[in-house]
């Protein structure tokens, strides 16, 4: 059985149906997208405004529960920065628990949906048990991520990650023994993941290099080789640039900066979404952009350990392609991630609309420019195969409540700049996840529940 859907204003690649018809599958992807109403047919009236949904192309769940508890110093850590923030952050994966990390996922996963994300791409690595021991179920810590995305009704993009270093020529400390794999007990674990698909049908599963520190060359090439043996189409994502700390232990140890090295020799192409990307050259932005490759940027957790400014203009004037991440979840919210994105620029550059360009005598919209390439970008690194409300593509659908504070009085032209860059209030009314609703009236069905569970985790890691 189909259902077609009059949604009032209907976001379209190259603007907005008013109204426009949906018509979704039982299958849950889009059949038809049209501007006229079919005749003789039933339709479900959505009032506002309707838009895809966006993937969030970089999250570590269990970070969310750091959130608020690192926010001082000390006389022994007086410079705080993504290093010794780490250390608060090993201090708690000692205490996670297969049941704890299921908890604190949901929550998050829950919050996503609530911000308009029908998509996710969790770069897994707390796989083992303390110590480094494997679970009796070497797949337990990954299934869990799996239990919390389907308890949702979130897409998941799974990619565990592949750990073996502390840094260049470093042994791993202790705490980093519950990521690490052989390359060969990887590649199983990423072959017994590919065969949930059965069950899950919104899971897709990639392959992540933690970063050049954690990897060494032929590990890196070993597993790559794995993937494309497995599928030639996966997903492959890395950290790169983040610090340039970072970017000076590889140069020191690779001989070439982060992106550098990948473009001479792994041959970066679409299926890559390069985090961070923080810190690039000249060479390195131009080399990445042509590649296909995604900039996976990650807006409020870059900010808040103090890792520097993403080359927006920079990347986006060479054709890059980008979108975003919620990291470590210091918020969730799509809106704060794009808006301290284009802000940030613009408090560095002192200027008003960084990444939007005049293009002969047309409008060029801020928040539309942001909204539509970190969605594009998105659904690059993710593959869920949403991405549009166009037919054949799965039926992702946010709708924005024309009623919020922050839009009201906006109309198709400005309401995406109203949400990105306009107020603090969150728009979202209903999501639905491959024709599904999993949010109607703002509220999930499982919200009590998975907030409890949240509740109850947070005690066993802090308590």
């Amino acid at each position: 059985m189909t259902t077609i859907y009059e949604v009032e204003h209907l976001h379209q690649p190259e603007g907005w149906l008013s109204p426009g018809y949906v018509e979704v599958g039982a299958d849950g992807m889009i059949l038809s997208v049209t501007g006229a109403r079919p005749q003789g047919r039933a339709v479900e009236r959505l009032r506002g405004f309707g838009v895809p949904g966006l993937s969030n192309l970089h999250s570590h769940a269990f970070q969310r529960a750091l959130a608020g508890r690192t926010e001082f110093v000390t006389a022994a850590r007086a410079e705080d920065n993504l290093w010794t923030w780490r250390k608060e952050m090993y201090r708690m994966v000692d205490r996670l628990t297969p049941e704890s990390y299921e908890a604190v996922a949901a929550l998050v996963y829950l919050e996503m949906l609530q911000f308009g994300m029908t998509a996710v791409c969790e770069f897994h690595y707390v796989h083992h048990l303390p110590g480094g021991r494997a679970h009796a179920d070497p797949a337990e810590m990954s299934d869990r991520l799996i239990a919390a995305a389907s308890r949702t009704g979130l897409g998941l993009t799974l990619l565990p990650v592949l750990y073996a270093h502390g840094g260049i020529g470093k042994p791993v400390e202790e705490t980093q023994r519950r990521f690490v794999h052989p390359v060969d007990d990887y590649l199983k674990l990423i072959d017994t993941l590919r065969g949930r698909r059965a069950d899950h049908p919104n899971l897709r599963v990639g392959l992540a290099l933690h970063s050049l520190r954690a990897v060494t060359p032929d590990e890196a090439r070993a597993a790559l080789a794995g993937m494309d043996a497995m599928d030639k189409a996966a997903r492959l994502h890395i950290h790169v640039s983040e610090t340039t700390h970072e970017v000076e232990e590889v140069r020191a140890g690779l001989g070439a900066r982060p992106v550098q090295w990948l473009l001479d020799n792994v041959g970066l192409d679409d299926r890559w979404c390069l985090v961070h990307a923080t810190h690039l050259d000249a060479s390195e932005i131009a080399g990445a952009a042509a590649s296909g490759a995604v900039a996976g940027i990650c807006p409020l957790t870059e900010a808040t350990m103090g890792d520097g400014f993403f080359a927006l203009p920079e990347y986006h004037g060479a054709g890059g392609a980008w979108g975003i991440g919620t990291d470590s979840h210091y918020s969730t919210s799509t809106a704060e991630e794009l808006r301290i994105l284009e802000c940030g620029k613009r408090l560095e550059l002192r200027r008003r609309n960084v990444i939007a360009r005049p293009e002969g005598g047309a409008e060029v919209h801020s928040g539309r420019l942001l909204f539509d390439t970190a969605l594009a970008g998105g659904e690059r690194a993710s593959g869920q195969g949403g991405g549009a409300i166009a037919a054949g593509r799965r039926a992702d659908l946010v709708m924005l409540d024309p009623d919020c504070q922050v839009l009201l009085g906006h109309g198709p032209d400005t309401v995406l700049d109203a949400w990105i860059l306009g107020g603090t209030q969150n728009p979202v009314r209903a999501v639905m996840v491959a024709g599904r609703w999993v949010i109607r009236d703002r509220r999930h069905p499982g919200e009590e529940a998975i907030r409890a569970a949240y509740r109850a985790a947070a005690a066993t890691l802090f308590g």
